[in-house]
């Protein structure tokens, strides 16, 4: 089957194989024929090296399909049945899981130590314990989700991550109070969607921040009430704020030069959302008498902050009764084939998301 592969972490390019073998299949197992995935900005961290992850690997955690086969003693699936994968599946049984965090729990990341393909040259890798840049991939059975037949796959693989964690940030994590004011710096789709979830919360005011004009004008037909470059930030907290900061500011870029930027426009007494994934040497400094004087709240979050299963299910019930819009993400198409095109949208701005069909 295809697979797009990267051979070295720091390489910039993929390249299309046909020599990939979906790998693992057994008890518990199901194997998944992918229709549609997205491109997730993590994807480009985990080919550069900023988030970890074992290569040669396939990116790609963002995705539906259909099932193929099911394992010994797989229950609730069959072959035929419409999926979107989960890349952070919950176990059900560890201490976050009990506590109600299933957010947290663990096991999704020891997925991604086990190859899930191979090739005649060894082992390959999928990213996040999944690789949905591949016509067929093996998963656990908490990775495989059903979706209602009415979700078509491109918008499916979207609430497999993006729409969940922006959605999610804004209605699990911040639980943005209706009137306040929301700063969002970083509007690409995960970014787009904490927008639609501030809208949905009754948010007065909505600053989109982004150094790319196309996003700045995306944001606004998606609910932002002024968007802004970072360059004009400044100017937009006083116009909006008269210069007391945001109720709410969301880092979805996952920087701390950004991170510190939301920090400092974030009003006394606020609440800046932590939802970008950043490097693990990329240190956020915070002095201790601002942390005690201003009294901000600093919110990472995971997932979405909420239990996925549940957000997968309210994310296609705002989208049946046309409170949010997940088409409009789509902003481009491309084959597998064309995959480095999708890269270089990612990087340049041009794409909110971009769906790869396989």
């Amino acid at each position: 089957m295809r697979a797009a592969v990267l051979h070295e972490i720091g390489q910039d390019k993929l390249e299309v194989l046909d020599d990939v073998e979906a790998a693992g299949f057994g008890p518990g197992k199901v194997k998944i024929r992918v229709r549609a995935t997205g491109l997730c900005h993590s994807d480009l961290s985990a080919m550069a090296g900023v988030l970890p992850q074992p290569g040669p690997f396939v990116p790609g955690h963002e995705g539906a399909g259909e099932i193929l086969e099911v394992g010994e003693g797989v229950s609730g699936l069959k072959p035929g049945d419409r999926v979107v994968v989960c890349w952070l599946p919950a176990c059900g049984s560890c201490p976050a899981c009990k506590r109600g965090q299933t957010q947290l729990c663990l096991a999704g990341f020891l997925n991604a130590g086990t190859p899930n393909f191979k090739r005649p040259s060894g082992d390959v890798f999928g990213f996040a314990g999944t690789g949905t840049f591949a016509e067929e991939v093996v998963v656990d059975t908490g990775c495989a989700v059903p979706i209602p037949d009415d979700v078509p796959f491109d918008v499916a693989a979207l609430i497999g991550c993006g729409v969940t964690t922006g959605l999610g940030a804004a209605l699990n994590t911040a639980d943005v109070e209706a009137g306040a004011s929301v700063a969002v710096i970083g509007c690409g789709g995960v970014g787009i969607s904490a927008i639609q979830g501030a809208r949905l919360k009754g948010a007065a005011e909505i600053v989109a921040v982004d150094p790319v004009a196309a996003r700045r004008e995306a944001a606004l037909r998606f609910g932002a009430t002024k968007a802004v470059s970072p360059e004009e930030l400044a100017d937009a907290k006083q116009s909006v704020t008269g210069g007391e900061g945001f109720d709410y500011v969301f880092e979805v870029v996952g920087r701390s030069a950004t991170a510190r930027t939301a920090y400092e426009n974030t009003r006394r007494g606020g609440t800046l959302v932590v939802v970008g994934a950043g490097a693990m040497d990329d240190f956020l400094q915070l002095s201790m008498f601002e942390l005690f004087f201003d009294e901000k709240r600093i919110l990472p979050s995971m997932y979405g902050g909420g239990d996925v299963l549940r957000s997968y299910e309210r994310a296609i019930a705002l989208w049946r009764a046309g409170r949010i819009d997940l088409e409009g993400l789509i902003t481009h198409r491309v084959p597998l084939a064309d995959i480095n095109e999708a890269l270089d949208q990612m990087r340049t701005g041009a794409a909110l998301r971009t769906c790869i069909e396989i």
